[in-house]
């Protein structure tokens, strides 16, 4: 129990880390991108505007003249009165001066696409690295396609029809943007995976000291009720003899009898409680030796197979032979009888199924199904493993009603061996699954 609270604590802390850092490269990234996009739109609609459709060859926004401050002084007084037009004209306010850097540091060419396939070049000779052949297919690709506007390899492209009927494709080279995006997606990746993995070394260091306080209460709690059982044992023995001695003078007296019964019942809980308690301690050893899985579950299933042909039902066990694990053969052959048992008692009319066979090369299934009057929902299934839990919510004792920790005691066997045990509906059955190793440690 406490090592699958750790492992809980664990997977639940690494995949909150892991989901918000996540969340947060994905929008760092998103968030850049967009960024990275607009601006490079931005600078392609300023060397060629969307609506620019004559034959002119597409050239870039003139950059507006340096400032009047800048100017010489004997300047000033006759730029004076064109300041003010060319200041309504600048296509780059203060605020947005920094695309006039973008244009200035842009390389771009232009490729007109005639109706004959034929391809005129402008500004191709500042693209120092591009062969004719290769712009040439860039041009085709950009125009063949039904997008205006969009990204081709390391190039945002921009085709216009001219009034001519021809096509005009500008291609921005954005090979160095590009390559920061993906740089940073790279570097925050691998800074992601990075601190995923120190998340959960820390975590898993730290696991036990966080969930120290509860395991102190759980340890609390059991030793509690182990020593309490304890406790318990000596005066049941007490009252068991004290009744065979008045049984003796008064073998009729019915008061005698159901203390009797009563103590026997008390004796049985307390072993229960005892037992439940062994298996759930973290140190607890138990004695492992090679076990055939099939003949056990045979051996053990063969009583049962007798009450269930008395109480008019059909029991089948299947097995695989030569399927040999490690384990405590005792708790065990307790662990398959709690479910042949279960199935027995609370099995309404219908077949009886248990069989045990191989999953991969490390693992057993064991499987026990028997059909129920009442479906169960999914919550009522889980909480099966529960002590002292009954579907029932009344918890009313009936006649086949136990103490409602048997199948507490599967759980714990189960995980003691280092495997686990679910139970869900099938149709109209409940199955009851248990994965055991093959190589059991504990």
């Amino acid at each position: 129990m406490i090592k699958q609270l750790q492992r809980r604590f664990i997977r639940i802390a690494v995949v909150a880390l892991t989901v918000a850092m996540v969340l947060v490269v994905g929008i760092v990234n998103v968030a850049n991108w967009i960024s990275v996009r607009g601006e490079l739109f931005s600078t392609l609609s300023l060397i060629v505007p969307p609506d620019m459709t004559d034959e002119i060859p597409a050239t870039p926004v003139i950059l507006p003249s340096e400032p009047a401050e800048t100017a010489p002084p004997a300047r000033r007084e006759e730029s004076g009165a064109t300041q003010e037009a060319g200041q309504a004209n600048d296509p780059f306010p203060p605020r947005n001066r920094h695309f006039r850097n973008m244009v200035a540091e842009s390389k771009w060419f232009t490729g007109i696409l005639s109706e004959e396939g034929e391809v005129k070049f402008y500004r191709l000779d500042q693209m120092e690295n591009l062969e004719e052949e290769t712009a040439r297919e860039l041009v085709f690709q950009a125009a063949g396609g039904n997008r205006t506007e969009g990204i081709l390899q390391d190039y945002l492209f921009r085709v216009q029809t001219l009034r001519s009927g021809k096509k005009r494709v500008v291609l921005l080279n954005c090979e160095t943007r590009l390559t920061a995006v993906r740089k940073l997606i790279l570097i925050s990746v691998i800074a992601c995976a990075g601190g995923i993995l120190l998340a959960w070394l820390l975590v898993t260091l730290a696991s036990r000291k966080a969930v120290e306080p509860t395991i102190r209460n759980m340890e609390q709690q059991k030793q509690f009720i182990t020593n309490a059982s304890h406790e318990l044992k000596t005066p049941l023995t007490v009252i068991s003899t004290n009744m065979e001695l008045m049984e003796m003078e008064d073998a009729d007296n019915p008061w005698i009898k159901s203390t009797q019964k009563q103590t026997a019942v008390l004796r049985r809980l307390v072993d229960e409680l005892v037992y439940l308690s062994r298996m759930e301690e973290e140190n607890s050893r138990l004695t492992v030796e090679q076990i055939d899985a099939g003949k056990l579950l045979e051996e053990t299933a063969e009583p049962f197979i007798s009450m269930a042909e008395f109480s008019g039902r059909e029991m089948t066990v299947e097995t695989e032979e030569g399927l040999q694990i490690n384990g405590d053969r005792a708790s065990l052959q307790r662990l398959m009888s709690t479910l042949c048992d279960n199935a027995v008692k609370y099995a309404s009319a219908g077949p009886i199924r248990a069989e045990i066979r191989a999953e991969g090369k490390n693992h057993v299934v064991l499987r026990v199904s028997n059909p129920v009057a009442e479906p169960l929902t999914r919550k009522q299934c889980e909480q099966l493993f529960n002590r002292f839990y009954r579907v029932d919510e009344s918890r009313s004792k009936e006649k086949k009603a136990g103490f409602g920790i048997g199948l507490a005691i599967a759980a714990a066997i189960a995980e003691k061996h280092g495997g686990r045990i679910s139970a869900a509906m099938e149709d109209e059955n409940i199955v009851f699954t248990c994965v055991l190793p093959k190589e059991a440690k504990f």
